[in-house]
């Protein structure tokens, strides 16, 4: 028998997630922003220990094959750039999370964190080369979180994926989402969401998490980012990088097109670039001893 997440059962799955710590929650804040610079978050990182040695140690890592050692904080971080500052901050306080077994989906651990920056850097790209007129670097970080909501849900849904897909197959549901609803009581992305709260992301990374699948029912002031969250989801998934069983069991919405300019040649340089920059920065993270 499946156990349903009611709403008071959410309240206590959240609750017993570790909160972000201090520093990386004020630099999501930073990097929401968009008057912010450079130096923000170089300060940022100088407050905190823990993220100077860890940035230190990436940049400073084989993947980067620099020839001189970088022992300052304001020359690493500018040369790593604040995607890899942020993608290091949050594995740091979320790794654990995003790196567990997702049984519910049939997924090893690891999965989750590998779709999300694959994600992460195609939501990037896509807005880099459509041109789109918002911040590549703020969907990078919405890219990374917008599917925690399944660590979140996915033990209850152990067990499961057959009958979800079942659901799609006969129609019975729409999409994934529909099919986790119906099944436990809640999707991901409203666990997800619940999570944004309680660490009180940014609004802007708040509604990438909820409505990357359901892009048209954000408000419109946040509908360009999270169109370019619901793309980067999908190029993920179809370079071979989903989460298991709900791997490209979503709808895509056509009228991303409003919103950003993408055509098979940008859908195939974003691609390129995808697996590329992966490459590098799964490599950093590893040699840094960090997950990858």
């Amino acid at each position: 028998m499946v156990k349903k997440i009611n709403p008071d059962e959410l309240e206590k799955i959240v609750a017993s997630i570790p909160m972000i710590s201090a520093s990386a929650s004020r630099l999501l804040q930073i990097t929401a922003q968009p008057d912010h610079e450079l130096m923000d978050v170089v300060n940022l990182v100088k407050t905190d220990a823990n993220l100077t040695a860890r940035v230190l140690k990436v940049v400073n890592s084989a993947a980067y094959g620099l020839v001189s050692k970088i022992t300052s904080v304001d020359r690493a971080v500018s040369y790593l750039g604040e995607q890899v500052v942020v993608s290091i901050a949050i594995e740091n306080c979320a790794g654990e999370l995003l790196g567990k077994e997702l049984a519910g989906y049939e997924a090893a651990g690891g999965e989750l964190w590998k779709h999300d920056l694959r994600a992460a850097i195609a939501a990037r790209e896509v807005v880099i080369q459509s041109g789109a007129d918002m911040s590549p670097d703020l969907a990078f970080t919405a890219g990374l979180l917008h599917d925690i909501g399944k660590a979140l849900i996915s033990d209850y849904l152990r067990g499961t994926a057959p009958e979800a897909v079942e659901m799609i197959s006969s129609h019975d549901s729409l999409d994934y989402l529909a099919a986790e609803e119906k099944l436990v009581g809640v999707d991901h992305t409203i666990a997800g969401y619940a999570l944004a709260q309680a660490w009180q992301l940014p609004e802007e990374l708040a509604m990438a998490i909820r409505y990357h699948h359901e892009p048209a029912q954000a408000e419109e002031i946040y509908r360009p980012l999270v169109y370019a969250v619901h793309l980067g989801d999908s190029i993920a998934m179809m370079g071979g990088y989903g989460t298991g069983s709900d791997s490209m069991r979503y709808k895509l919405d056509a009228n991303y097109a409003d919103y950003i300019q993408i055509n098979a040649n940008i859908l195939a340089n974003v691609m390129l670039t995808v697996d590329t920059e992966f490459d590098k920065l799964s490599e950093s993270l590893s040699d840094s001893g960090e997950k990858s």
